[in-house]
């Protein structure tokens, strides 16, 4: 059940319990008057189809609450903490007046952000980057010969502004993984399963063997060393494989019993990726490869893959892969995936969402050298853009004017890339800490979202002072 709230009173009506109003020039203040709340709600609110039961947390209090964590980088509990302690804060989520009680309890964030997955906080991080684009004429007619202006405030056909792609990667909070440890807490896992699954109710003249404390010796065995040898791990993953091998045989023995222990959901999606895991681990190790598809990394989180990225810091990071584009210093997300791909493949998707949105093609797109295939080449050679870098085959002789314009296509694509760098930094990409998939994918959207925000607010106060220095130009230069 969903109700919708009441519209939210101005700044000044909020009720405190002290004497005081709260000021309108704060800045949460100031950055929930840029977020379209209302437009929003519709369809938050067609997330609750049943006028029955609970009724459900407004959107303002969901997703205010989820930008406070994000912009601030709290835990879930602290967040709840901080709005109970701020009346700045209980105001940007939506409450009337100041109350000493927590508005929600620490656990429903969770819920917040599987409601408010990635494609819901695609459509909000839109609309907020739409309300800073000028709006063009609409009183005049761009293809009217008696009206020589119109071509000059408004040509649909002529390409404007200028596109900046690329794609990184969002670390998940794992270990690294490797192919021995991988198994040693697979071999855990099951010896835990074999726990619940036995009892002495199965008339079994004694309890299945599995071989734990000889496993964890010979685990340690090499873990232990600085550099082991190949052969060594190699002999080591060999031996784990016949170990885990035998608890699943004897977990499938136990669960065609009657009467056997109760496994907990949690256990048997451990179960079902452990079975993935050994068939991956040992057809690897029958073909001595270290690849394959949709290779598993994490038992916890089986849906991370490895994304090979080539970095100086880092060759593997293991996490979701994301492909950007920026208009305007506004990120905006066009691919969001867990399996690797190549971003030169979306160049033509990008642009053409960019002529959906504004109706005209961009003058140029600023990419890395990735992005320069044929395909993509012929595509904005068809439509009159330019893309960034030097052409393709045997450089000119007099290319200084070339050189020129790749220096300054550089330039500007910095800023794509000091947008990574800020959203890492400032707000957490570089380490996701949600666990699930669909709770993750909202977290590295919203962190786009609430660097978006920091911007118009930003502009916002850029605009303030501009406006005061106007004013006291004018008091003090007065005009003749």
């Amino acid at each position: 059940m969903y109700r919708r709230p009441t519209d939210q009173m101005v700044i000044e009506e909020f009720i405190l319990p002290f004497e005081g109003k709260l000021s309108a020039n704060n800045r949460w203040v100031k950055l929930s008057k840029i977020i379209p709340w209302e437009q929003i709600e519709k369809d938050y609110a067609n997330l609750f189809p049943s006028g029955t039961g609970n009724v459900a947390k407004p959107l303002r209090m969901a997703l205010g609450a989820l930008i406070i964590k994000e912009r601030c980088g709290f835990t879930d509990r602290e967040t709840v903490e901080q709005i109970t302690e701020n009346p700045y804060l209980q105001y940007f989520i939506g409450l009337e007046k100041y109350q000493i009680e927590p508005p929600f309890d620490p656990s429903l964030m969770v819920f917040f952000r599987k409601r408010l997955d990635h494609k819901i906080i695609k459509k909000i991080n839109k609309l907020i980057c739409d309300s800073e684009k000028p709006k063009e004429p609409k009183d005049k007619d761009p293809g009217n010969p008696s009206d020589p202006d119109s071509f000059e405030v408004y040509k649909p056909d002529k390409n404007k502004g200028k596109l900046l792609l690329d794609a990184t990667c969002a670390p998940a909070d794992i270990r690294y993984p490797t192919d021995l440890s991988l198994l040693n807490e697979a071999r855990e896992k099951t010896e835990k399963i074999i726990d619940t699954l036995y009892n002495q109710e199965l008339n079994l003249s004694k309890k299945p063997r599995t071989y734990r404390k000889r496993a964890r010796k010979e685990y340690l065995k090499i873990a232990k060393q600085r550099k082991p040898h190949q052969k060594a791990i190699r002999k080591a993953i060999g031996k784990q494989l016949g170990y885990l091998r035998r608890n699943l045989g004897t977990i499938d023995f136990l669960l065609t019993l009657d009467g056997h222990g109760d496994l907990s959901s949690r256990q048997y999606e451990e179960l079902k990726t452990i079975h993935i895991l050994v068939d991956q681990q040992l057809k690897m190790y029958q073909t001595k490869t270290h690849k394959i598809d949709h290779r598993i990394v994490s038992i916890s989180q089986p849906h991370i893959r490895p994304i090979v990225r080539g970095k100086a810091r880092s060759e593997t990071e293991f996490g979701a892969k994301v492909s950007i584009s920026m208009v305007d210093g506004y990120a905006s997300i066009d691919r969001l995936s867990w399996e690797p791909f190549s971003e030169s493949l979306g160049l033509i998707q990008s642009v053409e969402e960019y002529k959906q949105n504004n109706g005209y093609y961009p003058e140029s797109v600023h990419v890395d050298k990735i992005y320069r295939t044929r395909d993509n080449l012929a595509f904005c050679r068809k439509h009159g853009i330019r893309l960034s870098g030097p052409p393709l085959g045997r450089p000119q002789l007099d290319n200084s004017q070339e050189k020129k314009i790749s220096r300054q296509d550089m330039r500007e694509r910095n800023a794509v890339e000091g947008g990574f760098g800020v959203c890492k930094r400032r707000y957490g990409l570089a380490r996701i800490m949600a666990r699930l998939k669909d709770t993750a994918e909202s977290v590295i959207s919203l962190q786009f979202l609430v660097m978006n925000l920091e911007r118009r607010l930003r502009l916002l106060y850029c605009h303030f002072i501009c406006v005061i220095f106007e004013t006291l130009n004018k008091d003090i230069c007065p005009p003749k």
